[in-house]
Formats: structure tokens, sequence, C-alpha cells
């Protein structure tokens, strides 16, 4: 016997499976991913602070045995004039600029880096409002900046360069060490302010309506 259209019709949808909605996040995947991150910023953290003991308190500290002495510029959180980098100069040789450019070279640029790195995940994964996140940013991308030109400049300063290149070193060494301090309360603020004030952990996107909807 026949059939009709909506006999065929019927058996042709019959064998076709349905479609299964995507799964939405749940808040179980939500906190998976938070701890993640939160195991990345612990390793980061470590290495930071590792990198900040072995440039500024080891390295930095011995090479005072090559310069008489005298406490390299970038420890003068209070700055230095040409004299005192007259001074340095005359009391290090080439091979003891050479360690010390080495060293700003390794360390020096690892430490800011990997600094930066670590604060910038923490305020990611702590302030949810985006004006706030970049507020909380500004000063600890300032910070890496200051600190890498700071390290040319010493190099330059110590190599014979003009009065100019002293203050301009001398000037970068005290706005590090300001943007350091501020970088380290932003990341404060962005652990401790209260939750109405630093706004959910993750701010919902077009997308995640369209998830919803």
């Amino acid at each position: 016997m026949a059939k009709t259209r909506a006999q065929i019709a019927r058996k042709h949808s019959a064998g076709v499976p349905a479609a299964t909605p995507s799964a939405p996040s749940t808040p179980a995947s939500a906190g998976s991913r938070k701890g993640n991150g939160n195991l990345v910023l612990i390793a980061a953290a470590v290495a930071a602070l590792f990198l900040f003991w072995y440039f500024h308190l080891l390295t930095l500290g011995q090479m005072t045995q090559l310069s008489g002495g005298l406490t390299m510029p970038d420890l003068m959180i209070g700055g230095y004039d040409a004299g005192y980098v007259q001074r340095l100069r005359e009391t290090m040789d080439d091979d003891a600029r050479g360690q010390l450019s080495y060293v700003h070279r390794t360390a020096g640029t690892l430490f800011p880096l990997i600094f930066a790195f670590a604060w910038l995940l923490l305020v990611q994964l702590n302030a949810g409002r985006r004006w706030l996140r970049r507020l909380l940013w500004s000063p600890v991308i300032l910070f890496v900046v200051a600190d890498l030109w700071e390290n040319i400049a010493i190099d330059t300063a110590l190599a014979g360069a003009d009065p100019g290149t002293v203050a301009l070193a001398s000037a970068l060494t005290v706005l590090r060490w300001v943007l350091l301090a501020v970088s380290l309360l932003a990341g404060a603020v962005a652990v401790f302010l209260p939750r109405r004030l630093r706004g959910p952990a993750r701010e919902r996107g077009p997308r995640d309506e369209e998830r919803v909807s």
C-alpha cells in the first residue's frame, strides 16, 4: 500500500537524531578555571620574589666588592648625582662594568617582566570591572618601562656619558621604586577592595548573553 507524504516525512524525521543543546558553563567549571589561574599566579609570584632577591639583594649586593664598597645605582632609592657616578666609574674597571651590564640584561630584565605578569594576572583574577582593571594595571606597565629604561641609562652613564644621562638614570631609578610601591598597592587594592566595588570576578559580554538566550 502506498504511503502518504506525511507518513514518509515522519519516517525520515524519526531517523534523524535530535540536536542536543550545548551544556552551559557551570559554576564548577568557572571555579576550576579560576583555580588554574591561581596556580599560575602563585608560581609567577614566587618566581618574581626569587628574582627580586637574586637581583637586588644577592647580585647587586655582591657587586659592591668590585666597586670599593660603593652601592650600585639601582639600589639608591633617593637617586644619585654625577659625582657619585664618576666615583663608580673610576673604581669599577671595564670587567666590573661589563658584569653589571650583563646582570641588567639577564636578571634585571627578567624581574620586571615576571613581576608584571604576576601582578597583571592578580588584578585580572580579582577585579571584575574593566575600568578598575585598567587603572590598577597602569602602574605595573609603567614600572616595566621605567625599570628596563633605567638599566640602559645606568650602563650608558657608567660608560662615560654626559651629566644629562646621569640625571636621567637617577630619575628613572627613583621612578621605578615609586612605581614598584604603587604596583604593590594596586595588587592589594585588587585583593582587599570590597567585592561590591571590585565587581564580579568576570564581566559577562555579548557572547555570554547569546548563550543564555
